[in-house]
């Protein structure tokens, strides 16, 4: 099938190769054109394992094309994705002007029926307000439908989690485009849920709300372990047995990030308020997830006593692992509120340094994991990259001023670490 992908960002440049990649003709459009002749030079502009592999292939195979021509590329397709951002607005809700201003422009583009499937993540009911957006500038009776087909895609595993997913929501209201929809995903091995419109929007903000509501329960629980004396990986794996709760998401640290969980947990406190529903359950998860950052802060600060003229090394930039995304990473309030402390701050990440760079100008950068020990009074783990696991630590401890871990993320024994003559902080324990 022709689809035309509109928006070429992290979903849309995941989801459009990878249809490709299963047989279809696919169009990536962006109105960024310096995203586009990247593209078109072989040049990917994330960082996520297997995507250049699988863009250069289906670019090879020529199923993959790149152009910032929306109207060619609608005319050109049967279905037609929308992936365009949906960035939050002050107020948590989501800014839908780039899904009205596609919506338009699809609509001065039909000449012949369009599935028009909504990608990105928006609020219940804008479904309706995509098929009337078409219906009020399209120039003919062309007929369309509109489908919502929410992306569960984890940055770092997103080609693992397109291909062979653990299932595939598509909202429609019309035989034709159910149709079309298990006709797309026909090549992929996974089983399709079919809802209305309404209830697929609304399965994308529940899921992450949830999964951010493990995180925070986690962290809380974590804090009830330090004032008691346990082991929040025990107490965390003991729950995580039982089949009803599992362990996916049940880990103590210094909080969730990235774009995700924050802005669609955020939106959809929105939306519940606007539906007249004050879903105070979702705040207390922001509210912990915020106050997790602060702690780690303040735990750096007590066993140095203070953080005036210290040096802190960070291990760890991008929000999670496999991932160069610095977008609401919590290393930046981390590393922000060590240095309004005045600490100096090194910091290594394996890709996410030059977009660190961007917005944090005013701190150390190092080529190596290693480097940022050198001096330091205390080496502090942000991001659970698995080659921070393997450091040597020993050399690292030779390299410090004095010997102290603050382990944000849990990567280490605390046994075997006091061992090898370190003073050990992690998180619950």
């Amino acid at each position: 099938m022709k689809i035309a992908m509109i928006g070429s960002g992290y979903v849309g440049l995941t989801s459009g190769p990878c249809l490709a990649k299963v047989g279809h003709d696919v169009i990536c459009v962006d109105n960024d054109a310096a995203r586009i002749e990247a593209l078109n030079r072989g040049e990917v502009p994330i960082y996520e394992p297997g995507l250049p592999e699988i863009i250069a292939g289906a670019v090879k195979a020529g199923r993959l094309h790149f152009t910032t021509d929306i109207g060619a590329a609608v005319r050109e397709a049967k279905a037609v994705f929308i992936a365009v951002g949906t960035p939050p607005r002050e107020n948590g809700q989501p800014d839908l002007t780039s899904v009205e201003g596609v919506a338009r422009d699809i609509a001065a583009a039909i000449q012949d029926y369009k599935l028009i499937v909504e990608k990105s993540t928006v609020p219940v009911q804008t479904g309706k307000w995509v098929r009337t957006t078409i219906e009020r500038y399209k120039k003919s009776d062309t007929p369309f439908d509109v489908a919502s087909n929410p992306e569960f895609l984890r940055e770092g595993s997103a080609v693992g989690d397109f291909l062979y997913p653990d299932r595939i929501v598509c909202g429609v209201d019309s035989e034709r485009a159910r149709g079309l929809m298990k006709e797309i995903y026909a090549p992929i091995n996974a089983q399709i849920v079919f809802t209305d419109l309404a209830s697929a929007e609304l399965i994308k903000h529940a899921s992450n709300a949830f999964l951010s509501m493990k995180i925070s329960f986690a962290n809380a629980l974590s804090i009830v372990c330090e004032a008691s004396g346990a082991d929040i990986r025990k107490v965390c794996s003991g729950i995580g047995m039982d089949k009803r709760i599992g362990p996916a998401f049940l880990e103590a640290g210094v909080g969730y990030g990235g774009f995700c969980f924050p802005k669609d947990l955020a939106a959809f406190v929105a939306i519940a308020q606007d539906l007249g529903y004050d879903f105070r359950l979702l705040k207390e998860v922001e509210a912990i997830n915020e106050d997790m950052k602060r702690r780690y802060v303040r735990k750096i600060q007590s066993v140095l006593w203070n953080l005036r003229d210290k040096n802190v090394g960070v291990l760890g930039l991008a929000f999670k692992p496999n991932t160069d995304d610095m977008r609401l990473a919590p290393s930046i309030d981390i590393i922000n509120g060590l240095v309004r402390e005045g600490a100096r701050v090194k910091a290594f990440d394996p890709q996410a340094m030059e977009r660190a760079r961007a917005l944090m100008p005013g701190i150390a950068y190092c080529s190596r994991a290693e480097d940022v020990a050198d001096e330091a009074d205390v080496l502090a783990i942000v991001t659970e990259w698995p080659e921070f696991r393997k450091i040597d630590l020993v050399a690292l401890k030779k390299r410090m001023r004095l010997p102290i871990i603050c382990d944000g993320r849990n990567l280490f024994e605390r046994s075997e670490v006091e061992k090898l003559g370190f003073t050990y902080i992690g998180v619950g324990r």
